[in-house]
């Protein structure tokens, strides 16, 4: 059984940086895609970012393009995003996911198979 699990959420001012990271269990993480996710209440959830297997390629949403990198160890079955500047539209719960999806649908919530529990992270002005 495939097990994610994020961690480095909190509470930051305006301006700072956290962190995230995504440890995944059950499955060769060298396999999948890892993307990053978030939800606000009464929202969809939303694509952040995605890096493919190798590691080599990765895509941003525009709203953090530039502020937000995506990183991963598979030797180490780990995934990472590192949020600079963030300002409090970033406010939202943030998840990890892994999957195969296609190139066309790497983007889209539904293609991914394994979610982990979702990390707060909240920005203040």
């Amino acid at each position: 059984q495939v097990h994610l699990e994020e961690s480095g959420g909190g509470s930051v001012q305006a301006g700072g940086s956290l962190r995230l990271s995504c440890a995944v269990s059950g499955r060769t993480l060298s396999m999948l895609n890892m993307a990053w996710f978030r939800q606000v209440p009464g929202k969809e959830r939303e694509f952040v970012a995605v890096i493919l297997r190798s590691g080599v390629s990765s895509f941003y949403a525009d709203s953090i393009k530039g502020r937000f990198t995506i990183s991963r160890d598979n030797t180490k079955n780990t995934g990472a995003l590192q949020m600079n500047s963030l300002i409090p539209e970033d406010t939202a719960v943030y998840f990890c996911a892994a999957g195969a999806p296609s190139t066309a649908y790497l983007k889209r919530s539904d293609a991914y198979d394994y979610w982990g529990q979702g990390t707060q992270v909240t920005v203040s002005s």
